[in-house]
């Protein structure tokens, strides 16, 4: 579908949750008041920062009337911060954007055209480009749309078992995200992965083909995500929020069995796979591979058939051979490229498709 700005410009309100983020507050609220082409209003919830947080964000609220301020008295955690923000907007689209992360220019306006011509659609996803200190020049218009019914979506994403919103470029209808009741506290590590797949059993689902919506920092404070426990702790609640949601909205999901399965073994392999890679680029040390074998133990506990897959077989051979002193059978070099090169594969068919999801079969 061809991209089409609306008639007259969105209002749309951006909830910034921060905690200790105040460093990053200013370039974060200026890349919102900078949006072209919608009205846009701003709510700082500062979740009782011990830094001058909140100090940065009443400085902010007094330079420009559309920012407004909550400050927390009493630390109630991330989850609770982002549904007392999402509660009280305004606006008729909504965006929950972390005080260190920064939105894209004309982000809001691309995301908020296709909602605006296609009212069946609740949540609008696309682009997110990393930055560690200066974002990079952002795409900024739109090459087409690709809108799912959410069942279709939804069907891709169990199948694939991949979370591919990186949040900061969701723009949700602000009634669907009231249906929804905003984020679960049940699953402090995965709550936007079950709002996106519950506003898929309630709405259809679309994305913003070839521009960059927002931007992601990438610091100290969020690079943990890369190492196996975290890993392990990412597939657990992945499989937690499948489980939530096939259990308590399976009312709007005509064929849940078959999801679920797909889900189990979806995820199944995304710790396989993850396992597999590690070995291929060298003997791991003690704590890693005790990690590495808990992710295979997951694989198996979430779907039992794994056991007998490639990609266990795979796993079992190569950590023999480190037991018998061997090493990967690829030079650590020429396996850096073979992943690199299947990353490569990943992000293209993510570019391609609008879904995520690791290579390999089960």
């Amino acid at each position: 579908m061809t991209p089409q700005d609306p008639p007259s410009p969105p209002t749309v309100s951006v909830v910034v949750p921060c905690y200790r983020y105040g460093h990053f507050l200013p370039a974060c609220v200026r890349s919102i008041l900078d949006q072209e082409g919608v009205d846009v209003d701003v709510l700082i919830v500062d979740d009782a920062s011990p830094d001058d947080s909140a100090a940065v964000a009443h400085r902010l609220a007094e330079e420009d009337p559309r920012v407004r301020v909550l400050v927390h008295a009493v630390n109630q955690g991330h989850i609770a911060t982002y549904n007392e923000g999402l509660a009280a907007v305004r606006g008729e689209y909504v965006v929950l954007l972390s005080a260190d992360d920064m939105l894209a220019p004309r982000g809001l306006a691309n995301a908020t055209a296709l909602l605006a011509a296609n009212p069946d659609v609740g949540l609008v996803y696309g682009f997110t480009r990393s930055f560690s200190v200066e974002p990079p020049p952002a795409r900024t218009a739109a090459r087409s749309w690709s809108i799912w019914p959410g069942e279709e979506w939804l069907r891709l994403v169990c199948h694939r078992a991949s979370n591919p919103i990186s949040t900061p470029e969701v723009v949700m209808r602000a009634e669907t995200m009231r249906d929804l009741v905003g984020y679960d506290d049940r699953l402090p590590h995965a709550a936007d992965f079950l709002l996106w797949l519950r506003t898929a059993t309630r709405a259809s689902i679309g994305r913003v083909n070839g521009v960059d919506l927002a931007y992601y920092r990438v610091h100290g404070a969020n690079m943990h995500m890369s190492q196996y426990p975290g890993a392990l702790r990412d597939l657990g609640e992945r499989k937690r929020a499948f489980d939530i949601l096939f259990d308590e909205d399976a009312a709007h999901l005509p064929d849940a069995a078959a999801l679920r399965d797909a889900a189990d073994r979806g995820v199944a392999r995304e710790a396989l796979v993850l396992a597999c890679r590690a070995y291929r680029r060298g003997v791991p040390g003690d704590e890693e591979a005790e990690a590495l074998a808990r992710l295979v133990d997951l694989a198996e506990r979430i779907w039992p058939p794994s056991r007998t897959s490639r990609l266990r077989r795979s796993y079992e051979a190569q950590v023999a051979r480190a037991r018998r002193g061997r090493g990967p059978l690829l030079p650590r070099r020429l396996a850096e490229v073979r992943d690199r090169g299947i990353d490569h594969l990943r992000w293209r068919r993510f570019r391609r498709s609008g879904i995520d999801g690791a290579l390999g079969w089960l």
